[in-house]
């Protein structure tokens, strides 16, 4: 596949182009800084391959035949016999839900992020109109974890046994509508076999649901190939493989599925593990999945095809790496920030011990991590229009943490939209302007798009990261570029970001080149916003150069413009996503004015006081 190219290019930039931002109060500029290390350059974006299960020349023929259309008992059972329906093993995930939510429904609402909808009042036909997160809760059946999780089964089945039975009710065979979206169909389908004793309590309703996961695995069989993406394509994959697994005859439809699994995952990610939507919402989706489909290998004492196993290790680390100091998760690509307990519980049950990606360059984030502070960098294009989700144009944006507390931060929550975060601001929520970074006359850096997906913009990111000596000890400078803003305005935006070892100074400049020769004459309104993290009190100082930052934990920390900044720093509000996807009021910094269509440079600086 091609996609957008992120380059090193820093050791052939002219002399004259680099950057004269000093450290702390140190006048020396960066080009005098001396390089210890220079990253090599990479790709960006690429398909990770992964092979299918080798198979022999049997295996082979009965793949090809399952493909073609022949059902699995004329290729497994002896002519005329057939085989009762039944779940061959029970299934013991190691996943958890959300307990909250699983309370809530043993009081009969379903509690989708913050929301909730009485479940007796709940239309859960194919074509009844729902948000986004009640859809994945509804017909991806996401509630049957939450409600396993928070209490015995005894006490779960009867409102599992409802709730599902209403769902039949109102969807007696596979039809048209969103609950027949490849993506739900294969969550639901893994749903029901994970899950089958809370909802196969009674004869009749375990009739139904077994032959609603057979028409169901057939369905999949058929359409797995019409997704709307790639990990929705790997959702249907495996409930195909799971229901392969744990079916009476279901070799055919393993084999089938586990090459299809493999194909599908090798699209999903690029070399570094990351998934191509760049949301590590997404990426949690993908190792949730992986998780419970080997959990059913081993309820059956099977050991995973090895490019599972392999798939489930490689997406870890580049989750780790967007964590912050306190373990939660940063807000990039409309995630909301997962709090530490749900992605520690996902990590523990991946199995996958490991450390956080520092350079996940593929993916597209950079992350510096000293002793005391946490730095995330966007140094990629958004995704390409055919991976995206709830695509954001945060190029060059960064968050910032220390000692477990985020100072800056983006507004996310964009793909929580539906529950308390309201559907009319859901592409507010992905512009540029709700990213810490700089935007230019109140545009976005890459078009948003309805429906979570992105038009024109980035279509390049030039990065290069390095340890740099100060005088002062060592630090770690990130330098990066972007086109987002060359075709309209005719200026590049570069910023570079030097973070002391220590973790007590964030230097940062940003700066707008002419993409020609020569730049254009007049000037243009620009922002360079900083959003800052929950609690933190704001206070702008005398000259109004400066401001004062008051961490709810007691750090004191203060914001400065360089001397040759021209702009003026004003404090604002802002809103930001937590994570149970509930909007809260914060505060931005934000650096202001008219700048020359010929280029100009604004320096910052963020350092910690006492």
């Amino acid at each position: 596949m091609t996609a957008p190219r992120q380059a090193d290019v820093s050791r052939d930039r002219p002399r004259e182009e680099q950057s004269a931002l000093p450290l702390g109060d140190d006048p020396a500029p960066t080009t005098h800084l001396l390089a210890e290390r220079v990253l090599e350059p990479s790709r960006a974006l690429v398909a990770t391959d992964l092979a299918p299960p080798a198979l022999g020349a049997v295996e082979r023929l009965i793949q090809f035949a399952y493909r073609l259309g022949v059902p699995a008992s004329a290729l497994t059972l002896p002519m005329g016999r057939t085989e009762s329906m039944r779940i061959l093993a029970t299934v013991d995930s190691p996943l958890s839900g959300d307990r909250a939510a699983g309370v809530a429904l043993r009081a009969g609402h379903f509690l989708v992020h913050g929301v909730k909808a009485p479940i007796g009042q709940m239309d859960f036909a194919s074509n009844t109109r729902l948000t986004a997160p009640f859809e994945r809760v509804v017909h991806g059946y996401a509630w049957l974890r939450d409600l396993a999780g928070c209490t015995t089964r005894d006490q779960a089945a009867p409102v599992a046994n409802r709730i599902h039975a209403a769902w039949l009710d109102a969807n007696p065979r596979p039809g048209k509508g969103r609950a027949w979206e490849v993506e739900l169909v294969g969550h639901r389908l893994l749903a029901w076999l994970v899950h089958a004793p809370l909802i196969m309590g009674s004869e009749p309703l375990r009739g139904r649901t077994l032959t609603a996961i057979e028409d169901g695995a057939r369905w999949l069989d058929r359409h797995v190939g019409q997704a709307q993406d790639r990990l929705g394509e790997v959702a249907g994959w495996v409930g195909i493989v799971a229901a392969g697994l744990l079916l009476p005859g279901g070799k055919p439809r393993r084999i089938f599925g586990e090459s299809g699994l493999a194909r599908a995952l090798g699209e999903l990610t690029a070399e570094d593990g990351g998934v191509l939507s760049r949301s590590p919402i997404a990426q949690m989706e993908a190792i949730a999945l992986l998780v419970d489909l080997v959990a059913c290998y081993a309820a059956l004492d099977r050991d995973p095809p090895q490019a599972l196993t392999a798939m489930k290790a490689l997406l870890v680390p580049p989750l780790l790496s967007l964590l912050h100091g306190e373990g939660g998760l940063g807000s990039w690509q409309g995630a909301n920030a997962v709090p530490t307990e749900r992605v520690a519980a996902l990590v523990a049950a991946s199995g996958v011990r490991t450390r956080p990606l520092k350079d996940v360059r593929h993916w597209g984030y950079q992350r510096v991590a000293t002793r005391a502070a946490v730095l995330h960098f966007d140094a990629a294009p958004p995704p390409l229009p055919r991976h995206a989700r709830a695509g954001c144009a945060s190029t060059l944006a960064f968050e910032f943490s220390s000692r477990g507390e985020r100072l800056i931060v983006n507004c996310g929550g964009a793909a929580t939209a539906g529950g308390q975060v309201p559907v009319r601001i859901e592409q507010g929520l992905r512009g540029t302007a709700a990213h810490s970074t700089l935007v230019l006359d109140e545009s976005n850096s890459t078009a948003v798009l309805l429906k979570g997906q992105i038009g024109m913009g980035v279509k390049e990111v030039e990065i290069d990261r390095r340890q740099i000596e100060t005088g002062r000890g060592t630090a770690t400078r990130l330098d990066a570029t972007h086109d987002g803003y060359a075709s309209r305005y005719g200026l590049l935006h570069r910023r570079i970001l030097v973070l002391r070892d220590d973790g007590t100074e964030l230097l940062g400049e940003d700066i707008l080149t002419p993409q020609g020769k020569r730049g254009k004459r007049g000037k243009i309104a620009f922002a360079i916003r900083f959003h800052c993290g929950r609690g933190v009190e704001l206070r702008l100082g005398e000259d109004g150069r400066g401001a004062t930052m008051l961490l709810p934990g007691g750090q004191h920390w203060q914001f400065r413009l360089g001397h040759e900044c021209d702009g003026e720093l004003a404090i604002d509000e802002s809103i930001w996503v937590d994570g149970q996807g509930r909007p809260q009021p914060i505060q931005q910094l934000v650096i202001q004015g008219m700048t020359s269509r010929s280029g100009g440079s604004f320096s910052w600086l963020l350092k910690q006081m006492g």
